[in-house]
């Protein structure tokens, strides 16, 4: 899974996501994506797996793992904004 972000004035303005897989990681990415719209970066670094499974209303233990996809997508994308120079606001 990877997230894609645009931010304006300090918050997650746009954010889309692309995974492969089963239902529940399309919907693990979905959810996350509404979960950390509107937030500014700092915000989103405190969300956990446990927030995104209650959010999704729970999943069965088969299909837990893919809470961990979107958590660390979520991660990946905040490293690469964190890292990015000043000004840019993509990733």
């Amino acid at each position: 899974m990877s997230l894609a972000v645009k931010l304006a004035e300090g918050r997650i303005d746009q954010v889309c996501y692309r995974t492969r897989g089963c239902v529940a990681s399309i919907a693990a990415g979905s959810c996350l994506t509404e979960m950390i719209r509107g937030k500014s970066l700092a915000e989103a670094a405190t969300l956990d797996r446990q927030q995104l499974l209650e959010a999704l209303g729970g999943l069965p233990n088969a299909s837990v793992h893919a809470t961990h996809l979107a958590m660390d997508a979520l991660t990946e994308v905040l490293k690469k904004l964190v890292l990015k120079k000043p000004g840019t606001e993509e990733a």
